[in-house]
């Protein structure tokens, strides 16, 4: 018991204000991860966006979010040389963008029932549209930070875990306009996210993830 209590710390009770902070995965591990909330279980659109900062060469994971009819509800991965963005189990690969290893950068994800579409943006950069579901992701949702959901909370793989920094998470259940993405990007005046919201957080941190100053902290 005393064990499984050193492994898990919550920090859901209040949700925290992590403005100037930011999450360190600092080793590969099929346990670690942060669990977000959400108290919604229907989707028409989504766009998440955060920033981080790895060395990793190999395939990981960035943000999960399953339901239980698809563990890869949406999912934004990172495989060798390109980005994955899936949206309830479709899944599209996402090449050319310039992405760099110990550096920061801003990413964004969209994806809309109506279109159907899911799009990458990197650093203000945006990809293509593609296809993936075209239907509403439905059901109670798990999303978890530096772990896939090869099921519905859990299946995890150290193959797949992120090592690294991530901060300034935020969701929303609408697909974002490019303007509001650049503002994100440039750390402007952009609209919090109303389904995640980095300043009021909602999580619960389980293994070796710590809690830590960002570089803005010295701003």
């Amino acid at each position: 018991m005393l064990l499984l209590l050193m492994l898990v710390t919550s920090c859901a009770a209040i949700p925290q204000n992590l403005q100037e902070k930011m999450f360190t995965f600092p080793e590969e591990t099929n346990t670690a991860h942060v669990r977000l909330t959400t108290s919604r279980h229907n989707f028409n659109a989504m766009t998440v966006c955060f920033r981080f900062l790895t060395d990793l060469k190999r395939q990981y994971a960035l943000f999960s979010l399953a339901v239980p009819s698809f563990p890869n509800g949406f999912l934004f991965y990172k495989n060798e040389d390109s980005f994955e963005l899936c949206a309830r189990d479709k899944c599209q690969i996402f090449e050319g963008l310039d992405f760099q290893l110990n550096k920061w950068h801003s990413v964004c994800g969209t994806w809309d029932a109506a279109s159907g579409l899911v799009q990458v943006w990197l650093n203000g950069q945006h990809s293509s549209r593609k296809p993936a579901s075209g239907h509403n992701i439905y059901g109670p949702v798990i999303i978890i930070l530096g772990q896939d959901q090869d099921s519905y909370a859990g299946g995890f793989d150290v193959t797949q875990s992120f090592v690294g920094l991530m901060s300034d998470l935020h969701m929303w259940n609408y697909k974002l306009s490019p303007c509001e993405i650049r503002k994100y990007t440039n750390d402007g005046d952009y609209t919090k996210g109303n389904m995640l919201n980095w300043n009021s957080l909602d999580f619960q941190i389980i293994g070796s993830v710590q809690i830590e100053n960002s570089p803005k902290h010295c701003q």
